[in-house]
């Protein structure tokens, strides 16, 4: 709720920009009492909706869908164009080198996987990293080689003095720095030019985890010294399942491809095989064109909209936030980093005394349609630091999983925002916190013991029909790697 103080630093409903509008950003939703509201979404740093651009460009183009590469049909070749310009549309968003490659994937863990696959280290040589990484900037490099994990840095300054010092270790070369562009925890930004110069200055490459970057602020991979670049579509507004690996093609062109099949040859042989130059090498099978149109028309909206205005606008809307959540009571930020001149997306991560975190997550669905994640967002190791678990209780976590025992892992509760965000939905979620921090849900929950959520009981949300599937699943939110 607004308070005098609140209402003048109230920040003004888009900040003078003009943003895209969002598929559904006007959605009615349920509650478990059977009323409907208008649904808040602030759970973007998971994934996003698509932008309206977005899903206009995909109908405009879905008559022309046809073969890439190889058809001759006059559809053939507008799919095969439009594919490309995509490819080109995602270049110019990252600031890509003429010499990279754009290859198009599933998302950034496939890219990832994809790097991993493609990069040869030098013997003995290492990558490095931090405890804040997303699992999917963190799992794939194991594979590789020796990783080096940074603590969590209690500054930007730490963490440059950190890498600087794992860097100049002579035992214990670095081949690439592998770190993320902003947290998807807590939002901080890391400071990408200034790691790509540290990385450079000691003969190691970087490796950047842009999902959650991408969205919210610009990218240039020439002036912040990025060597490798991952993104999805489905954090961008374009949530159509494409993402992209960008790197230097003399890098990404002497690997074998990760996916072997048809498109990624020349030529075969019973018993050999000519593998195809890039990107076609690294895209076997036919891809996914609607994905690639719909993330580089992201692109190029978020371009055209420009992603300072992007940027101020969560920035307000942060910033109003922050000054209404810092009064609640039992209600605990969790940040990597403090201070007035911290650049952070728009992300607020909390935990609220004596209350489970799915158990928030489900009283804000049910009795608010307000959507928040909770668990440990893809990211233990830095969950398990921000909440203070110690490493004998984390060992114990883990031997109890192995043993397949039951085992509650420690969590938290995330709201985040975009373009699609408003002061009406800082509002709402900030006068539903103050009810649940002060006088607790007003509904009974039961918790599932197979996903570890908590369900209103007597739910009377019913769940939509779609003509074309079969009829939805009853209510419960399936466990994965967003909750646990």
């Amino acid at each position: 709720m607004l308070t005098e103080s609140s209402r003048r630093t109230r920040p003004g409903r888009r900040g003078g920009a003009v943003l895209p509008r969002l598929v559904g950003q006007d959605l009615e939703v349920q509650l478990a009492g059977g009323e409907t509201r208008t649904y808040v979404n602030l759970d973007m740093a998971a994934s996003t909706p698509a932008m309206e651009a977005v899903a206009d460009a995909v109908i405009e183009f879905l008559p022309w869908y046809s073969s890439v590469h190889r058809g001759a049909g006059f559809a053939s070749q507008v799919s095969t164009r439009a594919y490309e310009a995509a490819r080109s549309a995602v270049a110019a968003f990252a600031g890509a080198r003429s010499s990279d490659a754009v290859i198009f994937v599933r998302n950034t863990t496939e890219a990832i996987n994809l790097l991993t696959h493609c990069v040869v280290l030098r013997p003995g040589h290492a990558v490095l990293s931090t405890i804040v990484e997303h699992h999917a900037n963190m799992l794939p490099w194991r594979r590789l080689a020796r990783v080096e994990l940074l603590d969590a840095p209690q500054s930007p300054e730490q963490l440059l003095s950190d890498l600087r010092r794992a860097l100049e270790d002579r035992h214990r070369p670095i081949g690439i720095v592998a770190i993320t562009g902003a947290s998807n925890v807590t939002g901080e930004v890391f400071p990408v030019a200034e790691i790509g110069r540290l990385a450079h200055e000691h003969g190691a490459l970087l490796a950047l985890d842009a999902a959650q970057l991408a969205p919210h602020r610009s990218i240039d991979m020439v002036e912040m010294g990025i060597d490798f670049l991952a993104l999805s579509g489905h954090k961008m507004y374009a949530p159509f399942g494409g993402g992209v690996l960008i790197g230097p093609s003399a890098v990404l062109g002497d690997a074998e491809p990760m996916l072997a099949g048809g498109g990624a040859v020349t030529y075969v042989t019973t018993d050999d095989v000519q593998w195809a130059p890039i990107p076609d090498r690294h895209e076997a099978g036919s891809p996914n064109v609607v994905g690639a149109i719909a993330l580089g028309a992201a692109c190029t909206v978020l371009g055209r909209t420009g992603m300072n205005h992007i940027g101020a606008h969560e920035k307000r809307l942060l910033a109003y936030l922050d000054g209404q959540i810092d009064d609640l009571p039992n209600l605990h930020r969790l940040r990597l980093w403090d201070g007035p001149d911290v650049d952070r997306l728009g992300v607020s991560t909390f935990t609220v005394d004596g209350m489970h975190h799915a158990l928030v997550a489900s009283v804000l669905s049910a009795e608010y349609a307000i959507g928040v994640r909770h668990g440990c967002f893809c990211a233990h190791p830095y969950i398990t630091h921000l909440l203070g678990v110690s490493i004998a209780d984390a060992h114990t976590i883990r031997e109890r999983l192995r043993r397949g025992e039951h085992q509650e892992i420690p969590g938290a509760i995330r709201a985040s925002f975009g373009i699609g965000t408003s002061v009406e939905h800082i509002d709402r979620l900030v006068a539903a916190l103050r009810e649940i921090t002060t006088r607790g849900p007003h509904l009974e929950y039961v918790e599932d013991p197979h996903t570890g959520d908590y369900l209103p009981a007597g739910d009377q949300r019913r769940l939509p029909v779609f003509e074309f599937l079969p009829p939805l699943e009853a209510m419960a939110t399936p466990s994965g790697c967003g909750q646990f």
